[in-house]
């Protein structure tokens, strides 16, 4: 997601300055617009803006200090990773102000276009900064409030669908395979009607021919349904449906994919490919 957000952002005419704990990633976004630098004092000192993509809040806070030493006082933080509302506030609350809660929806072939969903929370004005960023990395921006924290929310709302669609679609292919049919029968059937999507489709066919290219790893699922749990209960709403589909994308990874993308959770199955 960074590089294609990095490579985004170049494509637009900004300077670009990545670091990454693993240098040779990024190195292997460096040209057109893109230099490295060796720590992220360096890479943040002189910004307009800061964009954190990292893992979870652990990682965006294992970095805040450095961020918040180098940071200049009118530049703005753009704090795209997936820690849910409670992740966000602490992260705002370290920074001491400057920043905006902004995940993103897409995945990686829309960070590389430039083509992802911005979701957006923070004071108007830090928003108003933030816009040629936005506009450079997404097709469009859903601003979720003026408090950091909604934005984050909204993720996991969006994320949660998504999630279980999934694990949905796996279900379906299974059970109709389970039942003696070519599982490929059940994305015919829905073809084209109201229950059909893009989604769906590209999915259930990757799941039929057994193909684990990552664009969402099942990890990254895993993580962000223990944030929904999380935020779920408390806010005291019920997590039992979340608590199902976590478990399947647990049992994916403990099969060995949880480097694989999401699709692999049809493993947790029976009849797997």
């Amino acid at each position: 997601m960074g590089a294609g957000i990095a490579g985004s952002l170049a494509r637009e005419g900004h300077e670009v300055v990545v670091w990454n704990r693993t240098a040779a990633r990024a190195e292997a976004v460096a040209g057109d617009g893109v230099t490295v630098a060796a720590s992220v004092a360096e890479a943040v000192s002189g910004s307009d803006a800061l964009v954190t993509v990292l893992f979870d809040t652990d990682a965006v806070l294992a970095v805040t200090g450095e961020i918040v030493g180098a940071l200049g006082p009118d530049a703005v933080w753009i704090q795209t990773s997936t820690v849910g509302p409670d992740g966000a506030r602490r992260i705002a609350e370290a920074a001491g102000g400057q920043i905006v809660d902004a995940p993103v929806l897409g995945t990686k072939k829309p960070a590389q276009d430039g083509t992802l969903v911005v979701l957006a929370s923070g004071p108007s004005g830090l928003l108003e900064k933030a816009k040629p960023v936005f506009d450079a990395i997404g097709s469009r921006t859903v601003v979720a409030g003026d408090l950091v924290g909604q934005a984050s929310a909204l993720k996991l709302a969006t994320n949660s669908w998504v999630g279980l669609i999934t694990a949905g679609a796996a279900q379906s292919l299974a059970l109709g395979q389970a039942l003696g049919l070519d599982p490929g029968l059940v994305l015919e059937a829905i073809k084209g009607g109201p229950a059909d999507s893009p989604y769906l489709q590209l999915k259930g066919a990757a799941m039929i021919e057994g193909s684990w290219t990552t664009s969402f790893a099942v990890d990254g699922v895993v993580k962000d349904l223990g944030l929904m749990i999380d935020a779920a209960e408390g806010a005291d709403f019920p997590s039992d449906l979340l608590r199902s589909v976590r478990g399947l994308f647990e049992a994916a990874s403990a099969d060995g994919h949880g480097a694989d993308d999401m699709a692999a959770v049809r493993t947790a199955f029976p009849h797997s490919p």
